[in-house]
């Protein structure tokens, strides 16, 4: 059933709005600010720097390249109970992290049980505020999703000073428990729509009590005289919604399977057959998406985008320390000032694309070609100043990921963007895990930071260049895919699920 648009854009959509910021706030605080962890992991554990960025590349990769399967668990089990489970993941992953005996063990309890964790959570909070939200939509999910930069920018901090106070075990052990309260802001989720799984369930039920009736009629229960009152009102509203929800295909379909087994043979196969179908519907629509020059282009693009611009957010303090421009952690880290910069990124880049004369593909590859600059520029930067600026520019050009709904959206049109972006985001997170190992092996490699860095500016102008010039007119076999269309949202929260 359709939500009333008496509950949408207001109302208790507000407190969806609030309760989905904390969530994202408390699930990514961690993993986003996972910079300010590195130093204190390759002092405990004495690993290599390509061995231990695995653990930072993993939390953020793992999620975004397990969003269908994290989508599924929200369509099917809701936003409440999804949540309330990925709480304990992020919370236990955090505290077991902080007895890990070594680096391989912090790959699992914190890059990828925190990272599904986080994958949950993103896929949840974003379903359940679009069920709440039409005509607001846009405006309701650009402040759910800056709760992951305002949580890096303030965990950046608070890690910090806990490490200073407790050490690196009591700093894991703390926010773990803080991550615990992910259940409470769960507590605010009440959903407008009934989850597959409990429609499922409710189908299954009808229909064997149904079977019962037919089979044996509990003609003292159903006998209902006008003076009678020994029937109890909970058996009157089961009978009454059994008559109700009574479908004859069903009813016809049970009486059949008594007459024979050949029957429900044929069933099987049919239910088989139309499973098939559908599977070689969905494979011809990806390979119809996959023949999309702009959409091959923009996914190269995100893979060199995720592989080069990602290292930054784990390498940036220890760049800091191992070239002498600072002892320790700064009390504001290079993390948290990024952190921020990326939420002012998302909202200024998210405004600009919707002005008409601005080609949304044209301004991700210019994103995409002032990160690369700002890339290239950091081994030749001598201060902690420099760093500075450098990290405010590269998280406010790292903002363009607010932009890739939209383009996809511009690329393959509304009725294929849950398949479209499922594939960027694989491409996404792939780039995301392999750039820090990359760069950290080029670290052990050269004991320089300068070789990696201009490696990962590279990769992020050729993306940019890749997007750009295989987008002109001139190159562009499908022309009226640079035309702006006229974007409708919709309330189909299945096709949200998956774009989170």
């Amino acid at each position: 059933m359709a939500p009333s648009t008496e509950v949408l854009d207001g109302g208790w959509g507000w407190v969806i709005v609030v309760a989905s910021f904390m969530a994202q706030l408390l699930a990514y605080g961690s993993p986003q600010s996972v910079g300010v962890l590195y130093p204190e992991w390759l002092h405990a554990f004495q690993e290599g720097k390509g061995m231990t960025a695995w653990v930072g590349s993993l939390v953020a990769g793992v999620g975004l390249i397990a969003s269908p399967i994290c989508s599924a668990c929200v369509d099917n089990f809701g936003a409440r109970p999804v949540t309330i489970f990925s709480g304990i993941m992020v919370a236990g992953g955090l505290m077991l992290s902080a007895f890990a005996p070594n680096v391989q063990f912090l790959m699992f309890s914190y890059g990828i049980v925190v990272g599904l964790g986080c994958g949950l959570v993103y896929a949840a909070t974003l379903t359940i505020t679009c069920q709440y939200f039409d005509k607001r939509r846009g405006l309701a999910l650009g402040i759910v999703t800056t709760g992951t930069s305002v949580g890096a920018f303030i965990y950046a901090t608070a890690q910090n000073e806990l490490i200073v106070l407790f050490g690196l075990d009591g700093c894991l052990l703390i926010i773990g428990a803080i991550a615990l309260n992910l259940m409470a802001c769960a507590g605010f989720m009440r959903p407008l729509n009934m989850p597959g799984y409990y429609l499922k369930q409710k189908a299954a039920l009808e229909r064997n009590t149904e079977e019962q009736l037919f089979e044996k009629p509990p003609l003292d229960d159903l006998k209902i005289t006008a003076g009678s009152t020994s029937t109890t009102a909970e058996k009157t509203l089961t009978v009454k919604e059994l008559l109700i929800t009574i479908d004859a295909k069903d009813k016809a379909v049970q009486t059949e399977k008594k007459k024979g087994g050949f029957l429900d043979g044929l069933t099987i196969m049919k239910v088989i057959k139309t499973k098939q179908q559908a599977y070689c519907k969905y494979m011809h629509s990806m390979y119809e998406i996959l023949q999309d020059q702009a959409m091959v282009t923009f996914c190269i693009a995100i893979f060199l985008f995720s592989l080069g611009a990602f290292p930054p957010v784990l390498f940036i303090e220890d760049v800091a320390q191992t070239e002498g421009l600072i002892e320790e952690v700064s009390v504001i880290p290079l993390v948290s000032i990024s952190a921020i910069a990326s939420c002012v990124g998302k909202l200024v880049l998210g405004m600009l694309v919707d002005i008409k004369w601005i080609n949304g593909i044209h301004l991700y590859a210019f994103t995409m070609f002032a990160a690369g600059v700002a890339l290239l520029l950091i081994p030749s930067t001598k201060t902690y100043l420099g760093l500075q600026i450098l990290s405010v520019v590269l998280g406010f050009f790292s903002g363009n990921w607010s932009l890739t709904s939209y383009i996809t959206t511009t690329i393959v049109g509304l009725d294929r963007l849950t398949q479209a972006h499922g594939i960027l985001m694989f491409f996404g997170g792939f780039g995301i895990m392999l750039g820090p190992p990359v760069v950290g092996w080029f670290f052990d490699w050269t004991q320089s930071y300068d070789l990696a860095f201009y490696f990962s500016g590279g990769c992020v102008e050729l993306g940019a260049f890749i997007l750009f010039l295989l987008n002109l007119p001139c190159w562009n076999r499908k022309h009226s895919q640079n035309e702006r269309p006229d974007v409708h949202y919709t309330s189909n929260c299945d096709k949200v699920a998956s774009v989170a």
